[in-house]
């Protein structure tokens, strides 16, 4: 059994991003049931995080930091991250 969670994932990048004005960890895995690294409904996630630590930043520079954050934990079961960092104000203007 995988030893991750979205909890787990939430608290590794609260503890490691800061300051932190929004995240969600959302456990898509039922969505891959059937496809390859599907094991127990814990090996997908998508990550939405607005941290002022990502302005200036480009995409790859932000996802970095993520996947920094996440170092100890992605090797327990995650087989698939989709990463949306954005700024604040970038979170802020329409769409």
């Amino acid at each position: 059994m995988s030893a991750v969670s979205a909890e787990r994932i939430d608290a590794a990048l609260r503890a490691a991003i800061t300051p932190l004005d929004s995240l969600q960890v959302i456990n898509e895995s039922e969505q891959h049931r059937g496809h390859a690294g599907y094991s127990d409904g814990n090996t997908h996630f998508r990550v939405r995080i607005v941290s002022p630590c990502m302005a200036g930043l480009a995409r790859v520079a932000r996802h970095r930091l993520v996947y920094d954050a996440l170092r100890d934990v992605i090797p327990q079961g995650v087989h698939a991250l989709a990463i949306e960092a954005r700024s604040p104000a970038e979170a802020a203007a329409p769409t």
